[in-house]
């Protein structure tokens, strides 16, 4: 049982939370579910006590509805931030466990939330990182150091092109270089996952973002080559405390 008393939301006291999520329980009310939503989550980035408090109610309420699969999805992409609930989040385990498995009922029916749905499922498995940073590779780009010579490479994976450069202020990426994607042999980890899904579930432009994005690059100042995941992970991977 959760002691409301001993946590808050966005405006203190979280007395107000447990009556809206009896509420939603009983009723897909709008109007309860954008002040919940409110109450929990902050903005983009923080999450209040109380939303860690309310993610097993919502995760045992996603399985049918869709705004308490959403908002739980968007509590756990937060999950990486120093909210100081570590322990709440530990009780939620099982329940966090459970979520995974409807997610992936979720993502095999190609809903129309597939990215959303794909980018909860990595926060579900502590993949914050690219929960974090993954777009559908319209116009997406990464930026990270030459891990040999340390020069500023912009990678990009999108309508536009699938390369590595240098950006200029004035002129744009120049130097460009053609990416190299990963093969479906090459994968490993996380990777493996987040390409294996999109293949299985017919989205084969994001399987084809995340094989550049898994595969090589050329660094355009010193031609040396890196991986790109590995690079801007190690670069941007978020402390967890």
């Amino acid at each position: 049982m959760v002691n409301w008393t001993q946590t808050h939301d966005c405006y203190g006291d979280a007395d107000r939370v447990p009556a809206l999520l009896e509420l939603v329980e009983l009723e897909d009310n709008t109007e309860a579910w954008k002040e919940l939503g409110y109450r929990l989550v902050l903005e983009h980035d923080l999450v209040f006590p109380a939303g860690f408090a309310a993610l097993p109610r919502l995760m045992r309420l996603a399985a049918r509805s869709a705004r308490a699969r959403g908002l739980a999805g968007t509590v756990l992409r937060r999950a990486a931030g120093h909210h100081g609930c570590d322990d709440l989040l530990a009780d939620c385990a099982d329940a966090i466990a459970e979520f995974r498995t409807l997610l992936d009922r979720h993502l095999r029916s190609r809903p129309a939330d597939y990215l959303a749905t794909f980018l909860d499922s990595l926060a579900a498995m502590e993949e914050y990182h690219w929960a974090a940073v993954l777009g559908d590779f319209t116009d997406d780009f990464y930026h990270l150091a030459c891990p040999h010579c340390t020069a500023e490479v912009t990678i990009a994976i999108g309508d536009h092109g699938r390369y590595s450069a240098i950006r200029d202020w004035h002129l744009g990426d120049v130097d460009r270089r053609g990416l190299r994607p990963a093969s479906s042999g090459e994968f490993s980890g996380i990777g493996r996952w987040m390409y294996e899904t999109a293949v299985r579930d017919g989205h084969g432009a994001l399987a084809d973002g995340i094989a550049h994005l898994f595969g090589k690059a050329e660094c355009p100042r010193c031609a040396s080559v890196f991986n790109i995941a590995d690079e801007y992970t190690s670069a941007n991977r978020p402390v967890l405390r």
